[in-house]
Formats: structure tokens, C-alpha cells, sequence
């Protein structure tokens, strides 16, 4: 099957024998998409392969035939960001759980536009802690199995005062007021959830209480093994919500 002028995102590119590269986009005709760039590391093609690096928005063509598609041509329809430090490891982060979580040629639109956004917000300078908290709300809504942020599993309305543990099957739930001080740290405010409801930046504290239960949400769907990204950031004591 011909692919045609699909637009999409580079998600990571990794050499493959001498001269090619094996990529990973997610587009809008058919989601996530393993390509074949032949020959690209030749001197010669050299616009072509910085068209495939990561974070780098592209037009391409290719022939679809089982799981990969042979590239065979892409334009960057802009500049992909330049992002160091917190900023990069936040965009390894990003693209790391799509690659993870998002099907194999599935178009989802909800999260090709929520990845759009992110770009566009780390490009900016955006507080990462906040982006990343409404990229991974985004992306579980998208992938469908988000869930209700305004009430709880038995759908009753949240609490801005209480602590919530968030069930990756059934949504938040409260805590008790005799739970150990681990339980309740790793629980998010009920203000901090409105807030993420509503698109609306918490104020800090609420905001830093929303990193582990999404993360507790995300390992789930994960699976046994974790996101090197994760491991980076232990290492390096990154992405922690400072700001």
C-alpha cells in the first residue's frame, strides 16, 4: 500500500546496517509506523536524514508492506525544536511512552494533536512538570483508558482537601485520613485533579502531588518493564515538578 504526503512526528531513529536508518514516526494517516530509510547516511542525503531526526515534524512517502514501510522521500515541515537539558530529557520522556503505548497503524488524532502541543510547549519553555502532567492525561484519554477527573470511582465529586489514589481501572480514589505517610504521598490532592480537569496549572504543591500516581497509572499499562527515561531521570535527579 502506497503512503502519500502523510504528515507526521519523528519519534526515534536508530541506525540499521551500514547506510539506513530504522524510524519511528507517529502520523496522521496510519499512527504509529515503523520506516525503512534506506541509504540515508550517505553524504549525499544528508537532508533527508536530518529530516528524520527526533522531535522533527515531516511530510513523507513510503510502500506499507506488513509491520514497516520503505521510506521514500520526507520534507520537515519546520524546525524541530532545540531543546538541552531538563527540556531534552522531558521530549525522551514523551516520545519513549508513545513508542511504548501507542498501537502499531492506528491513527489516533487525539494524540497526534496532544503530542503537537507538547512540542509546541516545550519549544516554548512551558513549566515541564505541567506539560508533562497534561501530556500524560492526554495520551491515557487518547490511548482510551483515561479517566473521569471531576469524581471519584464511585462517582462521587472530588475534594479539593482530600488525597487521592488514582486505580488505573476505576479512577480516583480516597484515601482514608489513617493511611501511612508513604500511602498519602504518593497520592494526589483532589485540588490538583480538578485543576488537571480543567487544563488549569495547580498551585505547586497540589501540582508536585500529581507526578507519582500518573506515573503508578502509566507503569500499569507499561507492563513489568519501565521507561529508561525513568531510569535517566533517577540517575540524574530530573523531572522532578520544581517548577
Amino acid at each position: 500500500m502506497r503512503i502519500d504526503g502523510d504528515p507526521g512526528f519523528v519519534l526515534h531513529a536508530r541506525p540499521w546496517r551500514e547506510t539506513s536508518l530504522l524510524v519511528e514516526v507517529l502520523s496522521a494517516g496510519h499512527g504509529r509506523l515503523g520506516l525503512v530509510a534506506r541509504g540515508v547516511q550517505s553524504p549525499r542525503r544528508q537532508p533527508l536524514r536530518a529530516a528524520l531526526q527526533p522531535l522533527q515534524h515531516i511530510r513523507f512517502d513510503a510502500v506499507l508492506a506488513g509491520e514497516l514501510a520503505q521510506l521514500r522521500a520526507a520534507e520537515a515541515l519546520d524546525a524541530a525544536p532545540l531543546l538541552a537539558g531538563e527540556a531534552l530529557l522531558a521530549a525522551f520522556y514523551v516520545n519513549e511512552l508513545v513508542l511504548r503505548l501507542a498501537p502499531r497503524q492506528d491513527p489516533l488524532p487525539e494524540l497526534l494533536a496532544a503530542y503537537a502541543r507538547t512540542r509546541e510547549r516545550l519549544r516554548a519553555g512551558e513549566p515541564l512538570a505541567w506539560t508533562l502532567r497534561r501530556f500524560e492525561r492526554d495520551l491515557l484519554q487518547a490511548l482510551g483508558v483515561g479517566f473521569e477527573l471531576h469524581c471519584d470511582g464511585d462517582g462521587q465529586p472530588l475534594d479539593p482537601a482530600a488525597r487521592y489514589r488514582l486505580d488505573p481501572e476505576h479512577g480516583p480514589r480516597r484515601l482514608l485520613s489513617d493511611r501511612g505517610h508513604g500511602e498519602r504521598n504518593a497520592a494526589a490532592t483532589g485540588a490538583a485533579l480538578l485543576a488537571l480537569a480543567r487544563d488549569q496549572r495547580p498551585a505547586p504543591e497540589d501540582l508536585a502531588s500529581l507526578r507519582l500516581p500518573l506515573r503508578a497509572v502509566l507503569a500499569h499499562h507499561l507492563g513489568p518493564r519501565g521507561l529508561k527515561s525513568w531510569d535517566m531521570a533517577a540517575a540524574l535527579g530530573r523531572l522532578a515538578p520544581r517548577r
